[in-house]
């Protein structure tokens, strides 16, 4: 189990394989905390970095999950994703994170077109279609991506999360909802909300 911010105890469930690596962990096995670490390290990272729109911090950040992990071993129960458990742990960084500084900034990515190829790892791994013949459509295209870099990154950071958890990370909904600590349908409103926002914001631009 983790404590959250108000001291309640969250269930973690763990997959059979995971359990033993964890238990490999709190018997202080190195070689079982640096699998942990190896599995997960990229993906955990890309999301913190994406959070923070590429922030130095990310990489911090990124370490301070797998400490907090370490520490926390001996307290969970074994009943939800490893995953889950870690991006929940990042969540919780981010988020104060953004309390201490007040001021960050989100790389954009498309919800309605595919992630550009070569992307950061972690992502969703889309592919979007070559426009090489038909450069003025790709020039539409890049300046589609800065508005939308823009507007992402006037989200609510709670929007935020619950985008790039379902639209970059491709985490299931009930996955989405442990991490951020909600009932899925807040998770389901915020996603909805996000894009919202964001249509209005964009509406100018896709208009012309």
């Amino acid at each position: 189990m983790e404590p959250n911010k108000r001291g309640e105890v969250q269930v973690i469930c763990l997959t059979a394989p995971e359990t033993m690596l964890v238990q490999r962990c709190r018997r202080r096995d190195s070689a079982a905390f640096d699998e942990v670490v190896n599995r997960h390290k990229g993906r955990i990272h890309s999301y913190i970095s994406r959070m923070l729109g590429g922030s130095e911090d990310a990489e911090d950040l990124t370490q301070e999950v797998f400490v907090r992990m370490y520490q926390s071993l001996d307290s969970f129960r074994s009943e939800a994703s490893l995953n889950t458990w870690l991006f929940r742990i990042a969540n919780n960084l981010c988020i104060d994170h953004f309390r201490r500084s007040k001021k960050h900034r989100a790389i954009a990515y498309s919800l309605d077109e595919p992630q550009t190829a070569g992307g950061d790892e972690g992502g969703a791994g889309r592919e979007i279609s070559d426009t090489a013949h038909e450069p003025y459509r790709a020039l539409a295209n890049l300046e589609l991506s800065e508005r939308l870099e823009s507007a992402i990154g006037t989200l609510p950071d709670k929007l935020r999360a619950v985008l790039i958890l379902h639209d970059v990370e491709d985490v299931p909904y009930d996955e989405i909802a442990r991490i951020v600590g909600c009932p899925l349908g807040t998770v389901k409103s915020r996603l909805f909300n996000a894009r919202v926002l964001l249509r209005q914001k964009l509406a100018g631009y896709l208009a012309e």
